[in-house]
């Protein structure tokens, strides 16, 4: 089982929790800040077609 590490949403009534919330305005926001924060993290992004974007390390 995968640990949540971020959330990227453009959504911001959509998410909560204990894992970093990353608002961003656009659909290309959220996913250059995934993009940026997978390379950071070394894990896994994965779009959940609602507006918002985990970012998920499978290794541990």
């Amino acid at each position: 089982m995968g640990k949540i590490l971020a959330v990227v949403s453009t959504i911001p009534h959509k998410v909560g929790g204990g894992a970093p919330i990353f608002l961003v305005e656009t659909e290309k926001e959220q996913q250059e800040v995934a993009f940026l924060l997978e390379k950071i993290l070394d894990a896994n992004a994965h779009d959940l077609k609602n507006g918002t974007m985990i970012l998920v390390d499978h290794k541990g």
